[in-house]
């Protein structure tokens, strides 16, 4: 078909009106409705900070302070006593979210597997303050999300 006839028809804008039909009406939608539907999370994603117990119910965290000398935003702050039986826990772990950078550098060094990264993105708050994380809070998130946790991270471990 010669050019001028192209341009008199506009055959290049009925071909992009043909497109765009069909994407409209045979090809699945990508989108989700996020509040309702979620998508799929990597088990390596880094999300809220959770502090982890053994099944016996003690706090895996052995107060090396590892953690916190990794860190390179200094957001974690730590402090430790020694108990009756001469091991030492912490009695203060904190971490100020509004530094973290979600490195992950924290996970790696724990030899314990103490802190971890979950798979929680969802804890918008509406100040500051409660972006700062003390042990109990901590605490409480691996509590919570330990089954996801647990299971994240024996899908990683042919990775680390």
């Amino acid at each position: 078909m010669p050019r001028f006839l192209q341009n008199l028809f506009l055959v290049e804008i009925v071909r992009g009106f043909a497109l765009t039909l069909h994407y409209m009406l045979f090809v699945p939608r990508a989108t989700i409705n996020y509040p309702y539907e979620k998508g799929p999370l990597s088990p390596r994603f880094r999300g809220e900070h959770a502090l982890r117990r053994y099944p016996n119910g003690e706090e895996r965290c052995i107060a090396c302070k590892l953690c916190e000398a990794v860190c390179p935003a200094q957001a974690i702050t730590i402090e430790a006593a020694p108990r009756p039986d001469g091991s030492r826990r912490t009695t203060r772990y904190d971490i100020d979210m509004t530094k973290c950078i979600y490195c992950g550098l924290c996970e790696e060094a724990c030899p314990v597997d103490a802190i971890v990264e979950g798979p929680n993105f969802e804890y918008g708050t509406e100040t500051r303050t409660e972006l700062f994380y003390t042990k109990d809070k901590l605490l409480e998130n691996g509590d919570k999300w330990e089954a996801q946790i647990a299971m994240n991270l024996a899908q990683k471990a042919p990775y680390s």
